[in-house]
């Protein structure tokens, strides 16, 4: 079972609250970002037509999702600390619950198994900077339904969620920035 890593901090919520904004900001100042899996296997799987998409084959994207996050956690192990990860293996529970899929025992081990520090921060859906585009399909009412689905899955495996403000881009990042300066600090 791998350690517990006090160093990785996760960046979660719903689509379109802000999240690959912010975590872009903060890795123009120098933190170490581990990009989200999601985007980057719909992009692949659409060049390829692929079915390992949200809107074809559900329980293989959620597989290729826990490969990814699985060797970033293993990646990220030779980064400067702190690294934020956009999402992580809990995510991938959230998302088969959310689609109303089994949970295959595998994914809730990892899930439970891979920890990230204590803290997690989580994006709230924000009506005002919600947008659709080619790889974020989902409406507002999912991205609400999203955010729901990770404050369960995240405390239920005994995370300390913490909110982010619906603030400018750069007070979301100084916040990010001194909770994970206090916490490292702790």
């Amino acid at each position: 079972m791998p350690a517990l890593s006090n160093t990785y901090f996760v960046l979660t919520g719903g689509p379109g609250s802000g999240k690959t904004t912010l975590l872009e900001c903060l890795r123009a100042q120098g933190m170490s970002v581990m990009p989200e899996a999601g985007r980057a296997i719909i992009q692949a799987q659409s060049a390829i037509d692929g079915p390992a998409v949200p809107w074809g084959d559900r329980a293989l994207y959620a597989e290729l999702m826990l490969s990814w996050e699985l060797r970033a956690y293993a990646a990220a192990a030779g980064l400067p600390g702190p690294i934020l990860f956009d999402r992580g293996l809990p995510d991938i529970v959230g998302y088969l619950t959310l689609e109303g899929l089994a949970v295959p025992a595998h994914i809730r081990r990892a899930a439970r198994d891979y920890r990230y520090n204590a803290t997690v921060f989580i994006a709230p859906p924000w009506r005002e900077i919600f947008h659709q585009d080619a790889e974020r399909r989902q409406d507002f009412k999912t991205a609400e339904l999203t955010y729901e689905a990770m404050l369960r899955v995240y405390t239920g495996l005994g995370y300390r969620m913490l909110e982010l403000p619906r603030a400018p881009i750069q007070d979301r990042a100084d916040f990010v920035s001194a909770h994970i300066t206090a916490l490292m600090g702790a």
